[in-house]
């Protein structure tokens, strides 16, 4: 009996020390979670890589190239609609139909929406006249292709939509064309599509719809608010977006600045929730497995929680690290193929100072884009971007590497220790 109660009293003081983590293990416990799914927002560490190899990247990281609409859509309308200017396509991820945006000549920079096959037959238009769609691209179907997402406004220069018959028509069969031999075509058009209206507003909102086209409706209705970087989660069931007032985005686009927002979450039932109150231009990111999801802010990253009704959240300080490497990346960049001089010529981002007596580091710019690649590694772009008439310009893209995992915690032997404040500055 003494023998035990000593073995008992000796594991309870390793417990209180540094060995408790190897007491655990010897029980039998584990001191670490299944998946990054379990571990709180505020609880993940990380390390920083800075200036991934481009050999290294994620192929659709590597390639990044422009999207090409559809053939068989981009066909359509060459022959069918020559007045109608196609700008996008948006396949499903079942690959049986497409959403095909277009310009008319009542729309200057919006769209408007239109429901097609994947072989090019029209099906249905999707909005009514008095709502018109905004950033094209960001319309995009759910993961499991049921709903389809865009930011719309409403559109003063056309007339309320018709009065729908009690029963919508239905769309056209997806099955092979020799199985709807005979039947006729519907016809595309814009100008008075059968479909009911629709709550719009005068500043920019969410809409979400469904695989047919049908049950249009907004997901937000803060009239004054204008919300884009519009990011489905991977179960289709909420969506991240940013959201800015009217008179902060007349300000950055006079500035020059890229339009940021304020980052939130909005459910398909329309429940919204204020992530930060810090804007950003970076769109959200969501973690592969929908339990998080991170922005930045100029050199830091958030992540957050995504479920809970008070999720915590992590701010990853990047400053110094990044402001490391961009030094060794300028010496190692921007002085190949110079002349040998002396002086300010030799290291002109070295040597020409600010007012605060800083060096100017060409490559120091602040993350622009994320991208969730796998539970553990997110992928991080920084760049200079300046909007100059309309037209963004992009110069110095980096990508880097966070690497996540659990922070390291003293357990004790029967259960974890109480969550707390996150270790980040």
């Amino acid at each position: 009996m003494k023998k035990r109660l000593g073995a008992t009293l000796l594991a309870a003081a390793l417990c209180t020390a540094s060995g408790c983590q190897k007491v655990r293990q010897t029980a039998g416990l584990s001191v670490a979670p299944k998946s990054l799914r379990d571990v709180p927002a505020e609880r993940l560490a990380f390390r920083f890589e800075p200036d991934a190899a481009t050999e290294a990247l994620p192929e659709p990281l590597r390639r990044d190239e422009p999207e090409e609409p559809l053939a068989a859509v981009k066909s359509a309308f060459e022959t069918l609609r020559p007045d109608d200017a196609l700008i996008r396509t948006v396949p499903d991820p079942k690959g049986q139909r497409a959403l095909a945006l277009y310009g008319t000549s009542t729309t200057d920079t919006d769209f408007r929406l239109d429901l097609y096959n994947t072989d090019g037959q029209f099906i249905r238009n999707v909005l009514p006249p008095d709502l018109t769609g905004v950033f094209p691209d960001e319309v995009a179907w759910s993961p499991d292709g049921e709903h389809i997402l865009f930011s719309g406004v409403r559109n003063p220069s056309l007339t309320a939509s018709p009065t729908p018959p009690e029963e919508a028509p239905t769309p056209p069969d997806l099955a092979p064309p020799d199985a709807a031999a005979g039947q006729p075509l519907p016809t595309p058009t814009a100008a008075a599509p059968i479909i009911p209206s629709t709550q719009t507003f005068r500043t920019e909102q969410v809409y979400v719809g469904n695989r047919d086209g049908f049950d249009l409706r907004p997901l937000t209705a803060r009239e004054g608010l204008i919300y884009f970087k519009l990011a489905w989660s991977p179960d289709g069931q909420q969506v991240a977006a940013l959201a800015c007032k009217e008179d902060e985005w007349e300000a950055q686009r006079r500035e020059g600045f890229p339009h940021a927002g304020r980052p939130r979450l909005v459910t398909l039932e329309g429940r919204e929730r204020l992530l930060d109150d810090r804007p950003t231009p970076v769109k959200p990111a969501w973690s592969p497995d929908g339990s998080k999801l991170a922005t930045a802010f100029d050199y830091d990253l958030a992540v957050y929680d995504a479920a809970g009704g008070a999720p915590t959240g992590a701010g990853l300080s990047l400053r110094e690290p990044l402001r490391a490497a961009s030094v060794e990346y300028d010496a190692r960049v921007f002085k190949k193929g110079e002349p040998q001089a002396s002086g300010a010529a030799a290291a002109p981002a070295q040597t020409n100072a600010t007012q605060t007596g800083e060096a100017v580091i060409i490559s120091m710019n602040p993350f622009v884009r994320l991208e969730w690649v796998a539970p553990e590694t997110v992928y991080a772009q920084t760049a200079f971007v300046h909007i100059y008439h309309d037209d963004p310009v992009f110069k110095y893209p980096r990508w880097h590497v966070l690497h996540l995992s659990p922070q390291a915690a003293v357990l004790s032997l029967l259960q974890t220790a109480p969550a707390g404040r996150s270790d980040f500055p």
